[in-house]
């Protein structure tokens, strides 16, 4: 038997959890993250998590979703918005247990994030990509994102370079609302 997938935005009280998806993230993939280091998580005061938390659960602008299999905390994606100058809507951070990852996780967290940045107001959602991580690239290939022809230098790794992607989904809106 599979086991079942949910995802759920965090609620105000996950703090802890939240802190447990980062620093499990970046064990298991500290190069995908950007300027986020596992150090830097661990020494984080538990009470940055607990704010973070109780943001994200009420805000318009910024949010993260978290996967659960059979309950338990198993991926993380964050989704925000620019504040200027365009508003543009983000999904970062996707990461998903490597245990998991066979039952498409990834793509329950993307979605729901870019169901809730469409609830927002989105109708584009872009991804910023290490150029090396070829699978998280083929990830988001796979479910409709394309290059933008930007690049920079990451801030984490500065020899590294990041694409940055983008879906349109004001055609996801308007198809879901003609249904």
């Amino acid at each position: 038997m599979s086991p079942s997938l949910t995802v759920r935005r965090i609620a105000a009280d996950q703090g802890a959890v939240l802190r447990e998806l980062r620093t499990a993230s970046l064990r298991d993939a500290p190069y995908a993250f950007g300027d986020a280091t596992l150090e830097d998580a661990l020494l984080t005061d538990a009470a940055v998590f607990d704010t973070a938390a109780a943001r994200y659960a009420e805000s318009h602008a910024c949010t993260s979703f978290i996967l659960y299999t059979e309950g338990h905390p198993a991926g993380l994606i964050g989704a925000t918005f620019e504040t200027e100058p365009a508003r543009r809507a983000f999904v970062s951070a996707l990461w998903v247990a490597p245990a998991v990852r066979h039952l498409r996780g990834g793509e329950l967290l993307l979605n729901a994030a870019i169901d809730w940045l469409i609830a927002e107001g989105a109708t584009q959602v872009f991804a910023w990509i290490t150029d090396n991580n070829t699978t998280a690239m083929r990830f988001y290939e796979r479910l409709g994102f394309v290059a933008t022809g930007d690049h920079v230098r990451s801030k984490h790794s500065p020899e590294q370079w990041e694409m940055l992607l983008v879906r349109g989904v004001a055609s996801s809106v308007r198809s879901a609302s003609s249904n």
